[in-house]
């Protein structure tokens, strides 16, 4: 067992580190938000899901941020805390409010409402980079989501990447295509510019389609060879491909019984993908680890909540029965 100053040299220098947006999150029952007497309170954001995912995979990581000095700012750092997670360079704003989204889900679709313009998530800055906690991560994952906040958090992400490539941190990239923050032609320039500077990119094939501008599943392939990245191309016909230096190695999905809630889905897959990078797994077999994770998330309700131990993953993977008395 390590000693206590080692547990804690480990959580000041975590392993993965990441930073963006966490907002809160209030979800309805099955009447909708506009007919339900109260709401459930809970957070999300994809980089700090993918903090809490690896954490409880037995990981240490680090997420940071800017949070309004409110209420719901510091609900967020108190859970993401209590997750394991190092949150020791998360800043709060005097003057800008914690980001808001509200959920419902009815029958046959998912709604989510965003309150999120000038929140202080958006107003981070490349000079709030701390370029020592960087440097020491083996990992740094971005998404881009932070960079369609601002024209200042897009600067962040990328000197982020310059720091990270200077060190000698792998850096791994979601692309997480959101439409309702920005045109499709700006965050095309900028997702693939992105894209172009990372070790490892994962894009879902939906996300591609609309980058590349293309339904042919050859021609993405040979875009995604072009790239210096090894990339993981999430939602295929029941698989996930990995594509390096041309060779496109099919991975299959975990099978599951009910979906209840799809939401966070894409971070259970990352969080998994990157624990499966940090044992020094071949490379099918982290992403095989990262479909299992995900197959496990889309199971229960909410972003992160879902998200498994590393036990609970090692009892799965051994195939051991669940005592329930």
């Amino acid at each position: 067992m390590a000693h206590k100053s080692e547990r804690l040299q480990s959580w000041i220098n975590p392993e993965v580190v990441t930073f963006g947006e966490t907002m809160a999150l209030l979800m309805s029952g099955s009447k909708g938000i506009e007919y339900s007497a109260s709401l459930e309170k809970s957070f999300g954001g994809a980089e700090s899901n993918v903090a809490i995912g690896l954490s409880r995979l037995g990981h240490s990581a680090g997420w940071f941020g800017i949070l309004g000095n409110d209420p719901l700012g510091r609900m967020i750092l108190k859970k993401i805390r209590g997750e394991g997670v190092d949150v020791s360079r998360v800043k709060f704003n005097e003057e800008a409010p914690t980001g808001l989204m509200l959920r419902e889900a009815l029958p046959g679709k998912t709604s989510v409402y965003y309150y999120r313009k000038n929140s202080a998530a958006s107003r981070m800055k490349p000079e709030q980079l701390e370029t020592s906690y960087l440097s020491q991560a083996k990992i740094l994952h971005i998404t881009g989501i932070t960079p369609a906040l601002s024209t200042s958090c897009r600067d962040t992400v990328f000197e982020a990447i310059r720091i990270a490539r200077a060190s000698g941190v792998k850096v791994c990239f979601d692309p997480n295509l959101r439409l309702k923050l920005w045109e499709l032609k700006e965050a095309r320039s900028v997702l693939l510019r992105i894209a172009e500077e990372v070790d490892y990119f994962l894009p879902g094939l939906d996300e591609l389609k609309l980058l590349y501008e293309t339904e042919d599943f050859e021609t993405i392939v040979n875009r995604l060879s072009l790239l210096p990245a090894i990339s993981i191309v999430k939602g295929g016909n029941d698989e996930t491909y990995a594509i390096e230096k041309g060779q496109v190695t099919a991975v299959p999905y975990y099978k599951v019984r009910q979906i209840v809630d799809t939401v966070g889905a894409g971070d259970g897959f990352c969080s998994g993908f990157i624990s499966g990078l940090l044992r020094q797994y071949p490379l099918a077999e982290a992403v095989r680890l990262g479909n299992l994770i995900g197959s496990l998330v889309v199971q229960t309700e909410g972003d992160w909540e879902g998200l498994p131990t590393w036990d609970e993953v090692s009892a799965i993977l051994s195939n051991q029965a669940h005592i329930e008395r």
